[in-house]
This record gives structure tokens, sequence and C-alpha cells, in this order.
């Protein structure tokens, strides 16, 4: 609109995308099982697809007889009534307010074990405020999970953002939280970090041919190369 509306000498770019070098699903599939990947995350804005992708990555990967665990955090991502039973895949679903909750009353117990004064007590709790809280809350709810899947390939359909990763990578221990907790945090929150960046985990961002979701892969791919997180589109 701005452009009819402007007298100015406006250039329209009219190259088209070389899509031949862009593999397919199943080629991907083959490559995550050929190079042993034992944690997948499927990343991008929201309504791409990557719940999706993330349950045919599962079923790809079970084919062959691996076994296969798939974790979801979307509420309205309904595999149990998609994949067959009989699939080989086990599946599980992260309730992000009941974990949010469970992580912040671990935060605050070791708090207030550490004898920390209660203007310190508040100041943990108006870091709880942060949108970070909640994808570090998810993903030590995630890190759990791995733990406990001995001998599987473990796919979510989420992937933390460029904010959680700099909050991450940066203090390698939660901010405030951690501080005023003198490094008393849950295990799995410690090693989140390590284990993003192993050889064994994959990142495979999602989108769709439009602009807005590209732009916010784009940016999410520089995100997670920034903090040495391997990706693939």
């Amino acid at each position: 609109m701005r452009a009819l509306l402007n007298t100015d000498h406006v250039t329209v770019r009219t190259e088209t995308l070389n899509a031949a070098h862009i593999p397919t699903l199943n080629n991907i599939i083959g490559q995550l099982a050929a190079g042993g990947k034992r944690v997948i995350f499927t990343a991008g804005k929201g309504g791409v697809g990557k719940t999706t992708v993330a349950a045919a990555i599962a079923l790809g990967l079970a084919k062959p007889g691996k076994k296969v665990h798939l974790t979801a955090t979307d509420p309205a991502a309904h595999l149990k009534f998609v994949l067959d039973e009989n699939c080989g895949i086990s599946m599980s679903h992260i309730d992000e307010v009941k974990e949010l909750k469970k992580y912040q009353s671990e935060v605050l117990r070791k708090a207030r074990a550490s004898d920390i004064s209660d203007e310190d007590i508040a100041y943990v709790e108006e870091d709880f405020r942060s949108p970070c809280t909640q994808e570090i809350a998810i993903f030590s709810a995630f890190g759990k999970i791995v733990e406990k899947a001995d001998n599987q390939v473990v796919v979510i359909d989420t992937a933390p953002t460029g904010h959680t990763l700099h909050l991450l990578e940066s203090t390698q221990s939660y901010n405030h939280e951690i501080q005023r907790t003198k490094g008393e945090i849950p295990d799995s929150v410690k090693k989140l970090l390590p284990r993003l960046k192993s050889d064994k985990t994959k990142v495979l961002i999602v989108t769709l041919p439009e602009a807005p979701p590209v732009y916010e892969a784009l940016r999410l791919e520089d995100d997670l190369k920034r903090a040495g997180i391997s990706t693939q589109w």
C-alpha cells in the first residue's frame, strides 16, 4: 500500500528461492538416525507446525525400531488420538502452568532454606514475572524427562528462545534466583545448557513460506548459533 501511494521509485525484487538443495523430511529423519541424535527439538514461530513435524520425526525414527519418546507442550496437541499405541512411541505432555508453579515453589523453598532476607525473597518473586522463568521451568521438566529416557530418542515440540539462551549462557546460574539461593537450583536446570550444546542434540527450525515466520526463524537461528547449538532447517 505504501508503494502505491508513494511517488518515489520503488525497486521490486523478483528473485526466487532455489529450494533444490533443501532436504526432504525423510532425508532429515535419516540424517538424525545416522547421526545418533538423542535429543531433537522443533523450533519456530507459533502455528508453523512444530508439533506436526515433531510427531512425523518421532514416527520416522520409530519405524526402524528405535525407541522414541515424544513430548508436547501444546495442550491442543491430541497426539494420542493420532499415533497408534503400537507405533513404538511413548508420549508425555508438559503442563506449562503446572511446571511453572512447581519450579517457583522449588526455587523459593531453597531460597528460604538459605536464610536470606524477606527483601531478597521479594526480589526472587519479582524475577518470576520474567517470561524466561516459564521457559526455564518447561526445560527443567524436559531435562528430567531426558534423564529418565534410557536408550530413547527424545523429541520435543518446542525450543528455547534467544532470551532464555542468553540467560542460561551469560550466567550459567539463573540470574537473581540462583545468586540469592547460593547456587542451590535443580540439577535439571544446571545441566540444561550443556545438554543443549551436546553433539547428540539437534534443533530443527520449522517455518512457513511467509515473511513473519521466516524472519522469526532467521532470528532464532542466529541466537542458537551464538549459543553454540546445532540447527537445521
